[in-house]
Parts: structure tokens; sequence; C-alpha cells
């Protein structure tokens, strides 16, 4: 199932589309830590500290908002 993730960082917001729910969860297991990553067509992202994330199934509609 894929989906789109979101992440809340120190100062911005992270929206990751189109990712499979199994990449979500391997970083919500690192919510709080320093150096939250993950692999995302085949190369290593890191996005530093992040907490909380959530989950949205399937695509966000832009212009409506969700």
């Amino acid at each position: 199932m894929k989906g789109t993730a979101i992440l809340f960082q120190e100062k911005s917001i992270t929206f990751i589309e189109d990712v499979e729910q199994t990449v979500f969860e391997e970083i919500k297991d690192q919510c709080g830590c320093d150096q939250c990553s993950c692999k995302l067509n085949n190369k290593i992202v890191t996005f530093g500290s992040v907490s909380p994330v959530f989950w949205h199934e399937d695509e966000i509609d832009w212009d409506y908002g969700y």
C-alpha cells in the first residue's frame, strides 16, 4: 500500500509522496532520534531529527488541501 508520509521537523514539514507504508514505519520507528534516515528510490535519505510523523493513505489532493 502506498501513500504520503508527513514528517514534522524542527523548522519544516516534509511530505514524501508515493511511499510504501513499510518505509513510513521505518521512519516512525526513528522518531526522536537525532538522525532519521531511510532508503528512497535506491538512495539513503537523511532527514535529521523528525517528530512526529503521520501517514495519509493514497495521494494528497493539493488543489483541495488534503
